[in-house]
């Protein structure tokens, strides 16, 4: 299920977040939306040189992301497929931080006449928003926004933090880290995997980003200026809820 728009950065954002794709010149000219009886639907041709591993289709590297039993083998799986990685260098000034919820929701159209979808944003270290995307499906709006970069030529994404109108869980984490995004920040709270994805791979990691606090799980070092109370230790990062 989806919500309509951007169909086609959400059909190319899917196979860039699931290693399908490496870069947009992978994708043909594609056959556009199709509405004939009825249906929506996006057709996109791959080039023949892209070779297509079924085994990354099958979504098996992540399909147990709901139970932290299965988190070292989820992890294991994204060491294998993540492109390479560089030294997180992304740094963001605390006051700012605390600004973008609101400048996210301010742009979130459809929400206002719905009150039911999920955004994903991009801002820079200044607190500007690059591109907002919104779905009913939280992974759609963030593959709808990475589709939106991988046509604009932008991707790695390492010079953005990526905040997301609800929770952090383990697939947005594996979407981020997959598209090179070195911060993410949650209005709600992270999986216990996503902290340990965090953790593993070097991503800034804030959660309950509202109002003037937040929770920061990896990372803390690069969040300028933020006072002590803001920093949790290793025993309350512990207690994050599960999937």
């Amino acid at each position: 299920m989806r919500t309509p728009g951007h169909d086609r950065e959400l059909a190319a954002g899917f196979l860039y977040t699931e290693g399908v794709i490496r870069d947009a010149v992978e994708i043909e000219d594609d056959a556009g939306s199709d509405d004939k009886a009825g249906r929506n639907s996006v057709c996109i041709r791959l080039s023949p040189n892209v070779e297509v591993n079924a085994g990354s289709l099958s979504r098996n590297f992540y399909t147990t992301s709901s139970c932290g039993i299965c988190g070292k083998a989820s992890l294991l799986a994204l060491q294998t497929v993540c492109p390479p990685r560089i030294k997180n260098s992304f740094e963001i000034d605390a006051r700012i931080l605390f600004r973008l919820p609101a400048l996210l929701r301010a742009q979130q159209a459809i929400f206002e006449q719905t009150g039911g979808l999920h955004a994903t944003g991009l801002f820079t270290h200044d607190g500007s928003l690059q591109v907002i995307r919104e779905d009913v499906g939280r992974h759609n709006a963030l593959d709808k926004l990475v589709g939106a970069a991988l046509f604009e030529d932008r991707l790695p994404l390492r010079d953005c933090v990526l905040l997301l109108s609800g929770r952090a869980s383990f697939e947005l984490l594996q979407k981020a880290l997959m598209s090179g995004i070195p911060m993410v920040a949650a209005v709600g709270a992270p999986s216990s995997l996503a902290v340990q994805v965090a953790r593993e791979f070097d991503i800034t990691l804030v959660g309950f980003l509202r109002g003037d606090h937040f929770n920061v799980y990896h990372g803390a070092e690069r969040i300028l200026r933020a006072d002590p109370e803001h920093r949790q230790s290793e025993s309350e990062r512990a207690s994050v809820r599960r999937n």
